[in-house]
């Protein structure tokens, strides 16, 4: 089959038909986009909030000094303090006891003030024995430019 382009088609209605086709198709898929709905503050925050929440999903999940030691960077100093006296093989990022989910998704998210968002995360525990959700609410503040971790609440 031979290539044609515009300039070779005689027709001017043909020309006119090849021409609405093309400007349709693009609008066909421009409009495929998914707009985001997120406040500024969420879009930027839910990537750390997501950042830190699989980075201690892949990791060890118990309590212990070196766990908490290792998720430093993700959480506010004031929230490393609070957690320092959590006790051991406990899971303070999740539901503040030993029953530790096998999944999550960083959900709704709020603007709660200037700097400071609020998400719902919610929790899976899912085998042959139990098919389970939890949400746990999740702050995040905005310090020196990075979003933390700043507290989380079990419902």
């Amino acid at each position: 089959m031979k290539d044609i382009a515009i300039g070779q088609i005689r027709s001017p209605r043909m020309r006119v038909v090849v021409f609405v086709c093309v400007i349709a198709a693009l609008a066909a898929v421009s409009a495929c986009g998914v707009p985001n709905l997120d406040p500024p503050e969420c879009s930027e925050s839910r990537t750390a909030v997501r950042e830190f929440y699989s980075f201690h999903f892949g990791n060890e999940m118990g309590f212990s000094v070196a766990n908490l030691e290792a998720r430093k960077r993700f959480i506010t100093p004031d929230l490393f303090e609070t957690f320092k006296d959590s006790a051991d093989g406990s899971d303070p990022f999740t539901t503040g006891t030993s029953d530790i989910p096998k999944a999550f998704r960083v959900a709704e998210c709020k603007v709660l003030s200037e700097g400071n968002v609020g998400f719902e995360v919610l929790l899976f525990w899912r085998d042959d024995t139990r098919s389970e959700q939890r949400t746990i609410r999740v702050e995040a503040q905005k310090i020196d430019g990075q979003w933390l971790i700043s507290r989380i609440s079990q419902n």
